[in-house]
């Protein structure tokens, strides 16, 4: 008997009113369980979401550019299939876990199906660990590591040549690295305006890819020597679980099987892609192929104008390419305050040739003289010719890519691994973490994930349970935030109060020419407690570290106020943030007297 289902948008942590930016059904079509229906994008990552049921769309509730969140209806559904619970309810002979993301830990827990312990008896496989980590980025490499310092054998297993993962090797290294270099060629251009000029640089881009993969060597070829001395035996190859307790590993040498009494699953995320593109030709990248620095196009096209996108912008703008950015929302970098990106918005728009918001792109065609981009929405131009085509559109965790349901891993409707506070999955024995787990898709949380998991497993009373966990876009200026933002706090409706400091009224700023800056704090009315922070600015990436110690440490605005920070430097203008929130400052004229 058929039944009419409503498709809804399962759980995407913390995030709300992401936007709908691919929908791959209409009105009649016949869909198949777990095919994908739509796909929406954060500002980190774009998620697929599946049909729960084979069936047939009778009603689409949801079109391109729409904002959803958790329990919008994407579509009805008409199916004569039974419809699975999203997560198996545990047997009445087993206690169920109860588990949450680990972006959002005070999220109501979620119910998984218990499984078996890992006492249960196994065959020793070619090699054998007591625990095994698979995925050497850096919260896998940490996690290694701390358990081999808390006395455990451990096999750490990684895809590519070196260790490190996407961060150290295609990632957050190389395009630090590359943005250094366009940070000192914008610098030099910017200081004539102040009496002193040099001559146009020349670029030998060669010379800057030999360096930026000399900054890579010494980081991977450090975490090699450090796993030698921790006597953590690393393999190279490609692994898949076989059951709860092994993996099997494709290696130069063949297929080897590692058994494993805990493991810890750390295999990251991977580039999100828009379907319906020519990948085929080269001159369509993603950010893997922007940090190869193959040339330097002389027309650029972003898709995105997320974190990575901008990066990217900023690396090929000073390096001399034409930019223009499209973005299908009605901000850049939509994961942060409106207030916050504008300085930065400011500042390229008279750099690059474009930025095109409430726009999309629809078609791509590979001509012999480039490629030929067609755009709909507000902004949307003419058919456009660029060089290149970066594709910057998020990232999709890895959790379908492992073999996760051989060894009885629940993974969700995005593709991610539930785990609660120890980083356990539904698996006693196994733990996941980084990307894998949940947004946000940052290494500093995986690094922290990864030594909580290592010591649970060795024994020891630890969880991941952090009040925040910051964001920045090392972009010029930089952008970076902390806790709660103001767009979260009107949309959860949750009161607060706003304190800003124009970096206009900071000396350290108008010194380095650098004044388009701001410092904001938000904070209870009740309380004066700090809920979160935002900086946009020269730096900002350095100086949002004082604001979650405060966060961690519930300080106040007094407390931040009354802390003596060095003059002149741009780390007091959170000082000044306060004083201007308590009513106390002298440097500007306070809007509201407090005290």
């Amino acid at each position: 008997m058929s039944q009419t289902i409503a498709v809804k948008v399962p759980d995407i942590g913390d995030f709300k009113d992401v936007a709908v930016i691919e929908v791959f059904v209409k009105v009649g079509d016949t869909v198949a369980a777990e095919q994908s229906l739509v796909t929406l994008e954060t500002d980190k990552a774009a998620m697929e979401v599946p049909s729960p049921a084979a069936g047939v769309v009778k009603e689409l509730k949801i079109k391109l550019g729409d904002k959803v969140s958790e329990g919008s209806v994407i579509l009805m559904l008409e199916s004569s299939a039974a419809v699975p619970s999203p997560i198996a309810s545990a047997p009445a002979s087993k206690p169920a876990l109860q588990v949450t993301p680990a972006a959002a830990p005070n999220k109501p827990p979620v119910p998984v199906q218990a499984s078996a312990p890992a006492s249960k008896p196994f065959t020793k496989g070619d090699i054998h660990a007591e625990v095994v980590v698979l995925g050497a980025g850096p919260g896998g490499y940490t996690a290694a590591f701390r358990a081999a310092d808390l006395g455990k054998q451990v096999v750490l297993i990684e895809k590519h040549a070196s260790l490190g993962g996407v961060c150290l090797n295609v990632g957050c290294i190389p395009s630090k690295a590359l943005l250094h270099v366009a940070k000192v060629i914008n610098e030099a251009d910017e200081v004539s305006h102040h009496g002193v000029t040099f001559a146009k640089p020349e670029i030998d881009i060669n010379q800057i890819r030999n360096w930026k993969e000399s900054v890579i060597a010494k980081l991977t070829g450090g975490l090699a020597g450090l796993a030698k001395q921790r006597k953590v035996q690393v393999v190279q190859g490609t692994a898949k679980f076989s059951s709860p307790n092994s993996l099997t590993v494709a290696t130069k040498d063949g297929n080897k099987t590692i058994t494993f009494d805990t493991a810890i699953i750390a295999a990251g995320s991977s580039v999100a892609r828009i379907p319906g593109f020519p990948y085929d030709d080269p001159r369509i990248i993603d950010s893997t192929g922007a940090l190869q620095l193959q040339d330097v196009p002389k027309r650029m096209l972003i898709i995105g104008g997320g974190i990575i996108g901008l990066e990217m912008a900023t690396v090929y703008d000073a390096l001399g390419s034409k930019i223009s950015v499209v973005e299908l929302m009605d901000q850049l970098m939509p994961g942060a305050d409106k207030d916050m990106v504008k300085p930065l918005h400011t500042r390229i728009a008279k750099r690059y040739e474009a930025i095109y918001l409430k726009t999309k792109v629809t078609k791509i065609e590979a001509q012999k003289n480039g490629l030929k981009v067609t755009f709909e929405g507000e902004q949307a131009p003419e058919p456009q010719l660029y060089d290149r085509v970066l594709m910057a559109v998020g990232r999709r965790p890895n959790g379908r890519e492992i073999g996760a349901d051989a060894a009885g891993v629940t993974v969700n409707e995005r593709g991610f691994i539930p785990v609660n506070q120890q980083m356990r999955t539904n698996v006693p024995h196994i733990f996941a973490i980084g990307d894998i787990v949940g947004d946000p898709m940052l290494a500093h949380k995986a690094v922290h994930e990864g030594k909580v998991a290592a010591e649970v497993i060795a024994g020891h009373h630890a969880a991941f349970e952090p009040l925040t966990i910051p964001s920045v876009a090392y972009t010029d200026p930089e952008i970076a935030w902390m806790g709660l933002t103001e767009t979260q706090a009107r949309t959860q409706g949750i009161a607060y109060e706003k304190a800003s400091f124009p970096w206009a009224a900071s000396g350290r700023a108008l010194s380095i020419a650098r004044e388009e800056g701001i410092t904001k704090l938000l904070l209870d009315p009740v309380t004066r407690r700090i809920l979160g922070a935002g900086i946009v600015g020269v730096n900002a990436g350095e100086l949002i570290a004082e604001a979650v110690l405060a966060l961690e440490m519930g300080a106040d605005m007094e407390d931040i106020g009354l802390t003596i920070h060095p003059h002149p430097t741009l780390s007091e203008t959170l000082g000044f943030a306060a004083e201007m929130a308590e009513g106390t400052i002298t440097d500007l004229l306070a809007p509201k007297k407090k005290h």
